[in-house]
């Protein structure tokens, strides 16, 4: 194939991920990722800073998806309810990805900086959730609550749902996730 053929992102995301699960990352260089994908380095570069990015560049989207889906729920929803809203939009767009999500997932539960580089960017996620929040007038500490519990909701949720087979209702185990966190903080 071409260098010239569309979709090159694509094609080095495959090739990235490909090489990262058959060799694991560390082994896998940017040389090998663009050759896989008949691409130059240079192209490589163009469409991500370094090998890491092929597995964290859909971060900021899937951040500004959270921010969106929470500004535009009704003001008169709970903390709680309204991070649930921008769950399940979450949960809309991972569905059919499922199996990429449990690949990068093993690639990443494979590498400790990796690890490191996930929960940096949940942390990212929590904090921009809960400046959503707040400017929706929710008063802090329960803006910063609703915030890590919708991260521990979708930690959970997501784990439960790479580890399911088939095609698991990504939406379905979230509302059974949030359910149960309501349960445990009501005592029962």
């Amino acid at each position: 194939m071409g260098r010239w053929e569309p979709n090159a992102r694509g094609r080095l995301e495959e090739a990235a991920m490909d090489l990262y699960s058959e060799r694991g990352f560390e082994q896998t260089t940017v040389t090998e990722i663009a050759r896989r994908a008949g691409l130059t380095e240079r192209t490589f570069f163009r469409h991500f800073s370094d090998k890491r990015e092929v597995l964290f560049a859909g971060s900021s989207a899937l951040q500004g998806l959270f921010v969106d889906t929470l500004t535009e729920v009704p003001d008169s929803a709970a903390p709680i309810d309204a991070v649930a809203a921008a769950l399940d939009a979450a949960a809309a767009v991972f569905q059919d990805r499922h199996a990429y999500a449990r690949q990068r997932q093993m690639i990443i539960a494979a590498n400790a900086d990796l690890q490191e580089r996930e929960l940096i960017k949940l942390a990212r996620l929590s904090a921009a959730i809960s400046d959503t929040l707040r400017r929706r007038g929710v008063p802090e500490p329960a803006a910063s609550l609703a915030a890590e519990a919708g991260i521990a909701v979708f930690k959970v949720t997501f784990e439960r749902w790479i580890a399911a087979t088939g095609s698991p209702d990504m939406s379905r185990l979230i509302r059974e996730s949030l359910d149960e966190l309501k349960a445990v903080t009501a005592g029962a």
